[in-house]
């Protein structure tokens, strides 16, 4: 299944916008667990388990697990996921950039070794650092295009001489995704819930591309403003424009006992239900 067709069929079933990002870190692990880096594995697929019907994407950071040596347990938790999970696709955060035979193998690691559905990727080395990962059939590719920390303003504020109407660099990006770049219908977009009118000028630029949105939760974002400026519904109540909304530590570390799981249940729930309250009406 295409990424885009698996991504609304998720969020149908689930009735979800909400993404959960695995970014397990055992000095936070609950009980006996805390610190225990080769208990990653079992952390992580507890949270999935207890989750897996309330979400529609999982998010694995690949950082939090090579940092662990750890690669091997994020192989094992794909496949858990695939299993218990198949109608949930899973976007490995990887954010890789590079050109040429290094980008394929960067594509090679994210959906043959990994077996991802979608990944992350930094296009600021231009088209032909993501053009391998669009050869895979029905892959998704999330470009960074807005991003929700600070420094983000950096290089994606500002404005492009060069560029008829001289858009912002990430305004630029947005254009590029929607149109001459989407050469497989499957890239979407990264922009932060801390900059709500950017997501709806990146929503204008690309209205139908899925927008991948973190900060909301432990960042502060405001779920009422990401929905409103992100989702687009069309007149018949089908979706026209996706957004992934991620969530990592409000719901990961919602406890750090024993109840660790089902206290991530609960947070899921009340975040989902938040993004649902938050949809316009047809």
């Amino acid at each position: 299944m295409m990424f885009t067709d698996q991504l609304r069929h998720a969020q149908q079933i689930n009735n979800s916008m909400l993404c959960v990002g695995l970014d397990p870190e055992p000095s936070k692990f609950p009980g006996a667990w805390q610190g225990q880096s080769d208990r990653i594995y079992d952390f992580c697929a507890a949270i999935v388990d207890a989750t897996k019907d309330l979400v529609c994407a999982f998010k694995p950071q690949i950082a939090y697990f090579a940092a662990h040596r750890a690669e091997d347990q994020l192989e094992r938790l794909m496949a858990h996921m695939q299993r218990v999970a198949p109608q949930v696709p899973v976007i490995l955060d990887a954010k890789r950039g590079d050109i040429g035979s290094t980008a394929e193998q960067y594509a090679r690691e994210a959906f043959v070794r990994y077996q991802a559905d979608a990944v992350t990727l930094s296009p600021f080395m231009g088209f032909d650092t993501i053009e391998p990962f669009l050869k895979f059939n029905g892959k998704g590719v999330i470009l960074l295009c807005r991003t929700s920390n600070p420094g983000g303003s950096d290089l994606q504020n500002l404005r492009l001489a060069d560029v008829p109407g001289n858009p912002r660099v990430y305004e630029h990006l947005a254009a590029q995704a929607a149109g001459p770049w989407n050469t497989n219908g499957q890239i979407g977009l990264v922009v932060g819930a801390t900059f709500p009118e950017e997501i709806a000028r990146v929503r204008e630029l690309a209205p139908t591309l899925p927008l991948l949105i973190p900060g909301v939760g432990a960042q502060g974002g405001d779920a009422e403003a990401t929905v409103r400026a992100g989702l687009r519904v069309g007149p018949d109540g089908q979706v026209t424009g996706p957004i992934i909304v991620n969530s990592s530590r409000a719901v990961l570390y919602a406890s750090r006992g024993d109840d660790f799981a089902s206290a991530a249940r609960q947070v899921a729930q009340q975040t989902r239900q938040a993004l649902n309250a938050a949809r316009l009406p047809v």
